[in-house]
C-alpha cells in the first residue's frame, strides 16, 4: 500500500477516534509542551489546505521557524469548536496540498506521532497497524522536522515486538511504538526503553 493510502488510514482513525472523546478530554493535555487535544488537532488540520506558496506566507509570518509556522496556524484555527475540528479532521482524510509532499510520508508520520501525543496521556493505547509503523518509523529518520536522525545516530534502535532495527552502536530496545515516539522527541516514551543507547537518547531527547 502506498504512503497516501496509509496516510488516508492513520488520520481516518484518529478522527474515529476523537468523535468518541468527551468535551473533559478535548481540554485534556497531550505530549506536545501546552497544547490541550484541541490545539493539536488545530495543529494538524491547519496546514491541510495550504499550497506551497501559502506555506511560504505562513513562515514569513512565523519568522522562518518552524515554531512561528505552527504557532500562526494554531492562532488561525484555535478558535474552532471540537465539532468544527472534527469535521475538519474528517474532510481532510485524504492527504492533500503541502501534506501530500514526498508521498505522504509527512503526513503519515506525524498523524501516527501526533495520534500517539493524544493517546498516550489519556491512557488509551491502540494497537498501530504494523505497516503503518514501519512506515512511521522510517519516516520519523527520513523528514528532518521530525528529528529522528538526529537523535538516533551512532545507535543501534531494535524493536522487540516487530522485525525492525536499524543503525549501528549502542543499543536502544523496545516496542516500535515507543521507539518512535522517543525519537521524536517525546521523553516518556525513552523510560520504555533498555539497552547500553537509551541514556544517549534520554540525552538528545532532553536537549
Amino acid at each position: 500500500m502506498d504512503l497516501k493510502s496509509l496516510a488516508r488510514d492513520e488520520r481516518t482513525d484518529l478522527a474515529d477516534f476523537l468523535e468518541t472523546l468527551s468535551p473533559e478530554q478535548w481540554d485534556a493535555p497531550t505530549l506536545c509542551g501546552e497544547w490541550r487535544v484541541r490545539d493539536l488537532v488545530a495543529h494538524l488540520v491547519s496546514y491541510d489546505d495550504l499550497s506551497l506558496r501559502d506555506m511560504a506566507g505562513r513562515f514569513v509570518k512565523g519568522r522562518f521557524t518552524l515554531d512561528g509556522a505552527n504557532d500562526v496556524g494554531l492562532a488561525e484555527y484555535g478558535g474552532r469548536t471540537s465539532g468544527e475540528l472534527l469535521a475538519l479532521a474528517r474532510k481532510h482524510v485524504r492527504p492533500a496540498g503541502v501534506m501530500a509532499w514526498s508521498g505522504g510520508v509527512v503526513a503519515l508520520t506525524g498523524g501516527v506521532i501526533h495520534h500517539q501525543d493524544i493517546r498516550r496521556p489519556l491512557g488509551l493505547p491502540r494497537e498501530i497497524p504494523a505497516e503503518r509503523l514501519v512506515a512511521a518509523l522510517r519516516g520519523a529518520l527520513k523528514v528532518p522536522v521530525f528529528g529522528g536522525a538526529r537523535r538516533a545516530r551512532r545507535l543501534r534502535l531494535v524493536a522487540t515486538d516487530l522485525d525492525w532495527s536499524r543503525g549501528s552502536g549502542p543499543e536502544a530496545r523496545g516496542s516500535a511504538e515507543a521507539i518512535l515516539m522517543a525519537i521524536a522527541g517525546r521523553p516518556s516514551a525513552v523510560g520504555e526503553l533498555s539497552g547500553p543507547g537509551r541514556e544517549l537518547l534520554a540525552e538528545r531527547v532532553a536537549r
